[in-house]
């Protein structure tokens, strides 16, 4: 993966001046892209007195009405929490492992940030594939939100400055994809009775995080979508 294929994603940011500070830390890193799902309306001079010599990333960024959309056409989606519970994921990785890892990988990958003050909400962290975190003393846990997405951008910065894109590379399966084949998968067991229990909530999102993890290009995700109703055809007696 390369710098240009990491997406900052600011959900239900509040204020202004973070976000000038936000674009600030991107340009000082070398990230480009910033979506945005404001919580109320930004004021445009306080983001680009804090922006400095970054406006062009707040000229370039894009504004959405939901997290959904924001991160559509991504192949990762990262959520950034410190908290852990039900439903807040099993798998969170350090600025510096995620770094590593999304160097190895392949796509275009989303790190989403939640409101300065209550962090990403549960609903949206369900979005997301995993989670990461920043390691922090417990007497002040709570980081700034454009010093948090400079710890990610520096990350990113000494894992992936040196590399070049490659002509021809394969691209796995974005989020709206990976939706999709993972509603396929389940009607089909669900067709073949094989939910007797309320569960199936759950296992979309385990097998909707999986797929995304395994980083299949849309080939390979139809391919294994066929299978799956073939099987599906034969444990139905067709």
């Amino acid at each position: 993966m390369f710098l240009s294929e990491i997406r900052v994603v600011l959900s239900g940011v509040s204020e202004s001046g973070n976000v000038g500070a936000v674009c600030r830390a991107m340009k000082n890193m070398g990230l480009s892209q910033l979506h945005l799902i404001p919580a109320h309306p930004l004021s445009l001079d306080t983001i680009r007195q804090r922006a400095v010599n970054a406006n062009d990333i707040w000229e370039n960024s894009r504004i959405f009405n939901s997290l959904e959309e924001a991160i559509a056409d991504c192949s990762i989606v990262v959520g950034t929490t410190c908290r852990r519970g039900h439903k807040r994921k099993s798998i969170s990785m350090t600025p510096h492992d995620l770094a590593r890892w999304l160097a190895e990988s392949q796509g275009l990958a989303a790190i989403v940030f939640g409101n300065e003050r209550t962090g990403l909400e549960t609903e949206e962290l369900e979005l997301c594939n995993f989670a990461s975190h920043i390691p922090v003393s417990q007497a002040c846990p709570s980081l700034n939100l454009s010093h948090a997405v400079q710890i990610y951008a520096y990350e990113f910065f000494m894992a992936m400055e040196k590399q070049r894109p490659v002509k021809g590379e394969w691209t796995p399966m974005n989020q709206a994809e990976i939706d999709s084949l993972t509603g396929k998968i389940t009607d089909e067991l669900a067709d073949i009775g094989f939910y007797k229990k309320p569960n199936r909530d759950y296992q979309t999102r385990f097998l909707h995080d999986v797929i995304a993890r395994a980083g299949l290009a849309e080939r390979e995700g139809r391919y294994l979508g066929d299978i799956i109703v073939k099987a599906g055809r034969l444990g139905a007696g067709h």
